[in-house]
């Protein structure tokens, strides 16, 4: 005779086969279909671990805007200097994980520690300069945009700020050679802000997104000094060059290069290797493929009629 067991609730316990599903999922997972970097279990950078991390570098940045609002003279370096040093010491852990994914992953496990822990120094180094960025691009959202009340308000509430934020300190870790973590940082943002920079985009000082959501800059985008972007403004690639295998060629520059003083208004596409001369303005929901010379103004109505 069979006896039915129940949980507690009155409900009879379902009973789901594990043992069937569990040995075909690691079939497919060791086997018919691993997708594992060098076919090798790797522990993953934390998504979590880097949000504390860039919260720790912000507030190591700004220390009363993004740390501890009553901090005082007397305090502010101390605050500084232990909680840099124990944002870095977490960084370096992040980075040596993400260095598990390189090419040259395979150099052993002490010589990996030492990378993570000379790119962690060299991007401790570079925070000043980081930093000097940052107050440019606040300054001009301060000076570009009217309904601005104060610098304070500006790195608290706008979206385009905080993006800017986590791309240049992504930046400058995909430029020491921390490729996969800088994408990650960068992807957070994106989750937070809806702007999606990559990392590998290199963009000048003084940068102002105004809204910021739907805003999308390609990685070999070339951003000079003093650009405004409006939302949904999109620097994008016009094509994808193959091999002769059909694949896609990784790291050509495929992307917009915007010059000094540009402006691109909301909606705007531009897409591939072309050149938007300094001081040229690009109208809302433009659609550019072609170079534009210094000083042009691009008007929607034009683009329909050529």
């Amino acid at each position: 005779m069979t006896i039915d067991t129940f949980d507690g609730t009155g409900v009879k316990p379902a009973h789901w086969d594990l043992d069937a599903v569990v040995a075909a999922l690691r079939v497919s997972r060791e086997a018919t279909h691993n997708i594992r970097h060098q076919r090798r279990v790797r522990e993953l950078p934390s998504r979590e671990a880097l949000t504390t991390i860039v919260n720790g570098l912000s507030a190591v940045l700004f220390p009363t805007h993004y740390g501890r609002p009553n901090l005082t003279d007397e305090s502010i370096d101390y605050f500084v200097g232990d909680t840099l040093n124990t944002t870095l010491n977490r960084l370096t852990e992040q980075v040596r994980r993400g260095l598990q994914f390189a090419d040259d992953a395979d150099m052993g496990e002490e010589a990996l520690t030492q990378k993570a822990h000379d790119i962690t120094r060299a991007f401790a180094a570079s925070l000043p300069q980081i930093r000097a960025l940052l107050v440019s691009d606040v300054q001009a959202a301060y000076a570009g945009d009217p309904a601005a009340t104060s610098i304070a308000e500006i790195m608290l509430c706008y979206p385009g700020t905080i993006a800017i934020l986590y791309y240049r300190l992504a930046h400058q870790l995909h430029r020491l050679g921390s490729p996969f973590l800088a994408r990650m940082i960068c992807d957070i943002s994106h989750s937070l802000t809806g702007v999606d920079i990559h990392p590998g985009a290199q963009i000048g000082a003084s940068f102002f997104i105004d809204h910021g959501t739907g805003v999308v800059i390609g990685e070999t985008a070339i951003l000079g000094e003093r650009v405004r972007l409006y939302q949904h403004v999109t620097l994008g690639a016009k094509r994808f060059p193959t091999d002769a295998s059909g694949m896609l060629i990784k790291g050509t520059p495929r992307h917009p290069i915007v010059e000094d003083d540009v402006v691109i208004y909301a909606g705007a596409t531009v897409l591939g290797r072309i050149t938007i001369g300094a001081g040229s303005t690009i109208g809302g929901n433009v659609w550019l493929t072609q170079s534009v010379p210094p000083n042009s103004n691009v008007s929607q109505a034009q683009m329909r009629s050529d």
